[in-house]
């Protein structure tokens, strides 16, 4: 667009146009614009100039348009309107919205709530649609420019001020393992556990390093003595859990998905190590006056709300040593 012709012209002028169309008189359009009526007749000594016509020409019953000016007022109404509408910002209908959100997240937390998320969403904004991205670094930095939209994952210990953070949670660690494997018959000892191999599933360097600092104090520094499975895809970590003697350190909201975790049981960490991995709910303040991402900002949280209450209770019945929750 050349907006340099459009920079000249004094948008106000076609309010005033707008206003003697409807009042057909000088005097009432001055009164309606709280303008006295000479610097109303300056207003359209203006706009005669910029139009190059005469736009109203008087008679016994008033002020009358010209063509032009009739031609004018076809489409000034319309595109004054639309500007109020511009500037006055959209009204959401999910109903009806159609574009694209992006959404960071591990995939233990993308099992576990993803899919009533979007069961809700495609009930309520079946246009809209979701990218979930489950492998990405530097997620703040991403927030930032706008490749992302949200993010869920472990809280960390700073937020600068141009992020928006609620709590969503948090979750102690569970030892995840095949429902007959050793380890569910003797009690769990570091060196019992670490005489097993090792999974460790994908997780954004920043989500290591925050689980690190949590840990450090509870889980031996020690490397592990035994072979280890590196993988970022989570439905293969379970079945090799299910088919293997290895063992996982995941998070125990995982456990309430019975299907994905068919024939795996939950163990708790050894005596002196309950350690809780916190979660965040992050938005960049970018999107504060976005009414499609305050929805989304609710609808997510209130999903997550509605799903820890029965999540607790499906884990309290696949936990197999202790009673503690593993879930808070």
């Amino acid at each position: 667009m050349d907006t340099r012709d459009l920079a000249k012209i004094d948008l106000n002028l076609l309010i005033s146009l707008q206003v003697l169309l409807e009042e057909r008189s000088v005097s009432r359009a001055a009164e309606r614009l709280h303008i006295t009526q000479p610097a109303m007749s300056k207003t359209l000594s203006r706009l005669r100039t910029l139009c190059d016509d005469a736009l109203f020409t008087r008679s016994s019953h008033g002020m009358q348009p010209t063509p032009r000016a009739l031609q004018l007022a076809d489409g000034l109404s319309r595109v004054l309107g639309d500007i109020s509408h511009l500037l006055a910002g959209p009204r959401l209908d999910p109903s009806s919205f159609s574009g694209e959100i992006t959404f960071a997240l591990s995939e233990f937390i993308g099992v576990a709530f993803l899919p009533a998320l979007m069961e809700q969403l495609s009930r309520q904004a079946p246009l809209l649609s979701v990218r979930v991205i489950t492998r990405i670094e530097n997620q703040l930095e991403e927030l930032a420019l706008g490749n992302l939209d949200f993010a869920i994952q472990v809280r960390q210990a700073q937020y600068g001020h141009d992020f928006r953070v609620g709590d969503v949670g948090d979750s102690p660690l569970a030892i995840l393992v095949r429902q007959d494997h050793p380890l569910v018959q003797r009690e769990i000892t570091w060196d019992h556990l670490f005489s097993y191999p090792l999974i460790k599933l994908y997780a954004t360097h920043q989500e290591q390093l925050e689980v690190q600092q949590s840990t450090a104090s509870k889980i031996p520094v020690a490397d592990h003595p035994v072979g280890s499975l590196e993988i970022s895809h989570l439905l293969t970590a379970l079945e090799v859990l299910r088919q293997s003697d290895y063992f996982m350190l995941a998070p125990a909201f995982l456990l309430q998905q019975a299907e994905a975790t068919a024939g795996i049981t939950g163990l708790q960490l050894p005596q002196g190590a309950d350690i809780n991995i916190r979660y965040s709910l992050v938005a960049h303040q970018r999107t504060a006056n976005s009414p499609v991402h305050n929805w989304l900002w609710e609808q997510i949280t209130c999903t997550i709300r509605d799903l820890r209450t029965p999540m607790q209770r499906k884990m309290r019945q696949r936990v197999t040593a202790g009673t503690t929750d593993l879930l808070h």
